[in-house]
């Protein structure tokens, strides 16, 4: 954006006024920087509070290297999901379909490798070819036609269960080889030893810490570059110390348990390379330019219509490889498979700070908006409560979420 001012009026700061000027500049850049974090920083607090409290409520068992590695193992599909989902949310869109496209491909799969005998690895790309169709399905009606992306879900979310009923004829098809079954439920251990633990689940858990040590440290020097306002060095090691030590704690659990879920790598790279997408690309700066103001995205050039619609074939994808992982969790395919999938999607998405109106979202906040939908569902589970008391608890904190994207968008107004 051009400023307004005319260079040739700006007052010159004299050697006396400096010192004033940067303790001014100063105090703004830090009420800025807290603010402008204040809904990331925010669901990270909630995630250590709801650990914490579920881990006390449970004796310590919602901690234990079984529970964890459950959680993974249980709740990853959400979070493939939620990848997917906070970009179309970005974007100004939402998509009702994911779950039944999770039924339909898994469904695939299955009749591919179990009635058909087909190879493992067939079944996988036959149920991804799917997803992408699907994908492009979506975004023809929604980019090119111009059918509001609600409506267009909604209609792939009976069109596409109806065609799991179809593709199944009415059964449930189990199990799958064995082979199959390792994407969501193998484990990479003793690959490097280890007594009493998986060595190696520890050396990745080391290799993440530093890279994300790596790469904040980069974001902090980009950010003194281009002179926005950053948190104090000594702040900045404590948050890298923390996050380090949050992750060591839980790839110390995994190597107590069985070692380092195949899943989990999976996931681990969909965050990676997602994350970058978003944040180091045009098509990422792109999304966020048309969620964010589609009318200024379209006068600066910005193909509105190609993003809108490879932004479906990949939430079609990522659907996809969500519905390997829950056919390979469950061991087959089931005409109910993928019931309200959608629905935990959006609520990670929301929860982890994406905006009801577009514009505004990470890859990373949806992941903590997953895991807190997790840890809170798993940990009611563990406690006994009703299923019924469960879906008030989510819907509340699904609301709560929404309400303070909204609270916090009037302030913003406020304060301008």
């Amino acid at each position: 954006m051009t400023s307004t001012k005319n260079p040739s009026t700006r007052p010159t700061a004299s050697a006396d006024s400096a010192p004033a000027m940067a303790l001014h500049t100063g105090t703004s850049d830090v009420r800025t920087l807290l603010m402008s974090n204040l809904r990331q920083s925010g669901i990270y607090v909630a995630l250590v509070v709801i650990v914490a409290l579920f881990a006390i409520l449970t004796d310590g068992v919602s901690l234990s290297p079984g529970n964890i590695t459950n959680i993974i193992l249980q709740y990853s599909y959400i979070l493939v999901l939620a990848i997917g989902m906070v970009i179309v949310i970005i974007g100004g869109h939402i998509d009702l379909s994911v779950g039944s496209v999770v039924a339909l491909t898994g469904s695939v799969s299955a009749v591919l490798v179990i009635r058909q005998g087909q190879p493992w690895w067939v079944g996988i790309l036959a149920a991804l070819a799917v997803g992408v169709a699907v994908g492009a399905w979506h975004g023809f009606w929604v980019a090119y036609v111009g059918i509001p992306a609600f409506i267009v879900t909604l209609a792939g979310m009976l069109l596409f269960r109806g065609l799991t009923l179809r593709v199944l004829d009415n059964i449930s098809l189990s199990p799958f080889p064995a082979e199959y079954q390792q994407v969501a439920a193998g484990f990479l251990n003793g690959l490097i030893g280890g007594q009493g633990y998986d060595a190696f689940t520890l050396l990745i858990g080391a290799l993440a810490v530093a890279g994300y040590a790596v790469s904040g440290f980069r974001t902090r020097l980009a950010r003194i570059r281009y002179q926005q306002p950053v948190e104090s060095f000594p702040l900045f090691v404590a948050r890298v110390v923390a996050v380090g030590a949050v992750i060591m704690y839980f790839a110390w659990q995994l190597a107590h348990a069985r070692g380092l879920p195949i899943v989990l790598i999976i996931l681990a790279a969909l965050v990676l390379v997602y994350g970058l997408l978003t944040r180091r690309t045009v098509f990422g700066r792109q999304v966020y330019a048309i969620g964010g103001n589609l009318s200024a995205a379209t006068l600066s050039g910005v193909k509105v219509k190609t993003v809108n619609f490879w932004m479906f074939v990949n939430m079609g994808f990522l659907a996809a490889i969500a519905g390997v992982i829950y056919s390979s969790r469950s061991n087959g395919a089931q005409p109910a498979a993928g019931n309200m999938f959608e629905l935990d999607a959006i609520a990670a998405a929301f929860i982890g700070g994406a905006a009801v109106t577009g514009g505004v979202g990470t890859v990373v906040g949806a992941m903590v908006g997953g895991l807190i939908m997790a840890v809170m569902s798993n940990g009611m589970q563990l406690m006994g409560v009703d299923q019924s008391l469960q879906s008030v608890v989510k819907g509340l904190v699904l609301l709560i979420a929404v309400a303070f994207d909204v609270w916090n968008k009037r302030r913003a107004g406020t304060a301008r």
